[in-house]
């Protein structure tokens, strides 16, 4: 079955299944998450969620679902401004200052600087957060994140991308060149927006996938047509994905993600404010604060010290995302779409059991958070959310995607 059905537009047909040319423009055209096969991959692209409340039903023109992913596809917004409110709900154990104190740390693990983009999107990855956004073109774009009594900004103008935590007054500046004409319009470190979510979705749209128009809503006081997108296979974990989207410019203006196991929404993000007007030009302008701690990234040219900072100074080579894959021996992928499953091998030794004297009592303590489990590999443990799982075999072995444990153990079965 094509993966755009007909059967449940905002009150119109499919358009025919023959059309070749045009489904194959329209997925090149959805280049905008699809199954999230590795946890990296997830941590990157769930960082945002309570449900917003839509209110109103607008009666809208007929359209259907193929019509409507052309729209987002065509949206050639290039200038506006809003509030959004996101949160993710993965369904991790809550681990107190323990969890605090891991994010502290992958926040000073990147060039010691707490105001860097990579490190900050571990913090978007749970919890509710308000976030104002704005954009002017290709290469303007503001992302504040609203915090207690502090704010977090990153702000793209031009060649520079500056980042700012108000909390611990420092800045971290980079050099980037100017986006062309149909690139992201915000920072890509911090995935925010509903657009940016739904360009994600997009990605996975085919014969494994059912997409279908589900009526209409009002969102942030505009009229917008809702997308639904949900796999056909079994053993995902994504039960359904909405997204609601602007009847007038195509944006999407808001993106849920529900779990199979149901319950609240695992990411839900969702303009609760936005105007598609010229932002003032001031709102793209950036000076470090005196006193400030400046931090260089490692693709700025030089490091000399900013005005405004008395303690600028280059940081220490960081790993990039690239590095993230070495060491990992012949990572692959098995399995299409929702139900792809990331297999490589850590060329560890895998998880010891609590009773290893070489684990100790970390290692037991880590095995309580899994589900022991047994097959042809032997045994091993799953790590769960309501979203990701990974399976990690007792030599070394990893498995991990957006299925079901099942999902995985079948894998790893197979593989042996």
């Amino acid at each position: 079955m094509a993966p755009y059905e007909s059967d449940r537009t905002a009150g119109a047909e499919g358009l025919p299944d023959e059309a070749d040319d045009v489904r194959a423009g329209r997925r090149k055209a959805a280049r905008y998450v699809v199954p999230v096969a590795v946890v990296g991959v997830a941590a990157a692209t769930i960082g945002l969620v309570p449900a917003l409340a839509d209110s109103g039903d607008p009666s809208l023109p007929k359209i259907a679902a193929e019509q409507l992913i052309e729209k987002i596809a065509k949206s050639d917004v290039q200038q506006l401004s809003g509030t959004v409110k996101v949160s993710t709900d993965l369904g991790l154990p809550s681990l107190g200052g323990l969890e605090s104190g891991m994010l502290s740390g992958v926040t000073k693990g990147s060039g010691g600087s707490s105001a860097d983009p990579q490190s900050k999107l571990m913090e978007l990855a749970s919890g509710t957060h308000t976030v104002r956004v704005a954009a002017d073109g290709p290469d303007k774009a503001k992302v504040s994140v609203l915090e207690n009594a502090a704010e977090y900004s990153i702000i793209h103008n031009g060649n520079d991308v500056w980042a700012y935590d108000s909390k611990s007054n420092e800045v971290y500046h980079s050099t980037a060149p100017a986006a062309e004409k149909g690139q992201e319009k915000a920072p890509k470190d911090v995935p925010t927006t509903p657009k940016q979510l739904a360009d994600e979705a997009l990605k996975s749209v085919d014969d494994t996938t059912s997409v279908t128009v589900d009526g209409t809503a009002q969102v942030a006081g505009r009229d917008a047509y809702k997308l639904l997108i949900k796999p056909k296979q079994s053993g995902s974990t994504v039960g359904a994905i909405t997204v609601a989207v602007d009847a007038k410019t195509g944006v999407p203006l808001k993106f849920t993600l529900v779990p199979t196991s149901g319950g609240a929404a695992v990411v839900d993000a969702g303009f609760t404010q936005v105007a598609f007007a010229k932002p003032a030009a001031s709102t793209f302008d950036f000076t470090p604060p005196k006193g400030a701690k400046v931090t260089e990234g490692k693709d700025s040219k030089g490091s000399k010290d900013l005005k405004g900072s008395k303690d600028s100074k280059a940081p220490e080579s960081a790993p990039s995302r690239g590095d993230l894959g070495k060491g990992l021996d012949g990572l692959k992928t098995v399995g299409k779409g929702w139900s792809t499953i990331a297999e490589f091998d850590t060329g560890g030794q895998g998880m010891p059991s609590g009773s290893s004297s070489q684990g100790g009592n970390v290692s037991g303590f880590l095995n309580s958070l899994g589900d022991h489990v047994k097959g042809k590999f032997g045994s091993g443990t799953v790590f769960s959310t309501r979203l990701v799982n990974a399976l990690i075999t007792d030599d070394g072995k990893v498995y991990a995607g957006a299925v079901t444990k099942d999902a995985l153990v079948k894998a790893a079965n197979a593989a042996h």
